[in-house]
């Protein structure tokens, strides 16, 4: 990858967390796209910023936003872009925000970044040349033992539709690891785990802009992504991540092929 692309690339998504951190303070203005999905003036503001600056990055590029898409299928060099991942944490005060940004090419992510402005990390990645949070080089955790493993998850918006079997998993996993963490941003989720704070995480429901940074995050850390049954496909019902150590434990924890597991 070009390094005056990246350079420009992660300067753009550093500006991009200057509007978050500029309106931290301000009164939020809230609507809501669901019951309990918000957007915020910060979001369109973020959002419009990157629309502007992405493809002047690179051109021939297109963007597909949380906020003004009109599809869910990139294009074949598509800018994927969540402008605040963890909206509610924002509106609550909450420091876990993210603005998540991926380069996809030809499909698949070919660079990304979170950038957590409020705690001042900035995890990036690019295919084949490692990943990294502020200039350093990151891996992901070498523990073996799901039971000295701490987990991440999230829930989707749409919950109830499942909610017996989210609680499920979470009662497994729980119960078979040392903790378990909801952040409330997936593409921190993937970035934590890229770097070890978590040995792995997993979650239902996601679209290609929660995950399509954290994704390569986590692959170029040395870890490992899928689905429940085989390979991840961006906007697949379920992401798995994990350091690849504890990843077919923690599957074994999310399959629900017992009839009696399905039954409680």
């Amino acid at each position: 990858m070009d390094k005056q692309l990246v350079d420009g690339f992660l300067a753009c998504v550093r500006q991009a967390g200057g509007v978050v951190r500029a309106q931290w303070n301000d009164a939020k203005e809230i609507t809501f796209k669901g019951r309990i999905d918000l957007v915020t003036q910060t979001d369109l503001a973020v959002e419009k910023l990157l629309l502007e600056g992405l493809p002047a990055l690179l051109p021939g590029s297109t963007v597909l936003a949380e906020e003004s898409h009109m599809s869910l299928d990139p294009g074949a060099l598509t800018w994927i872009v969540d402008p605040v991942d963890g909206t509610t944490n924002y509106a609550h005060g909450l420091p876990i925000v993210a603005v998540s940004v991926a380069l996809w090419k030809e499909g698949r992510v070919e660079m990304g970044a979170v950038y957590v402005p409020m705690l001042e990390e900035l995890f990036w990645a690019v295919r084949g040349q490692g990943a990294f949070l502020n200039g350093t080089r990151i891996g992901v955790s070498r523990e073996a033992s799901m039971q000295n493993s701490l987990i991440a998850t999230g829930f989707p918006y749409s919950f109830y539709t499942e909610v017996d079997e989210i609680c499920l998993r979470l009662q497994r996993v729980l119960l078979a690891s040392q903790g378990i963490r909801r952040l409330g941003s997936a593409a921190v989720d993937l970035a934590y785990t890229a770097c070890g704070r978590f040995e792995g995480y997993y979650e239902t429901g996601l679209k290609p802009w929660d995950t399509a940074a954290g994704w390569l995050l986590v692959e170029e850390a040395g870890g490992r992504v899928g689905g429940l049954d085989g390979e991840y496909g961006l906007g697949g019902h379920m992401i798995v991540a994990t350091n690849g150590l504890v990843h077919e434990d923690l599957l074994a924890l999310l399959r629900l092929e017992d009839a009696a597991d399905r039954a409680l």
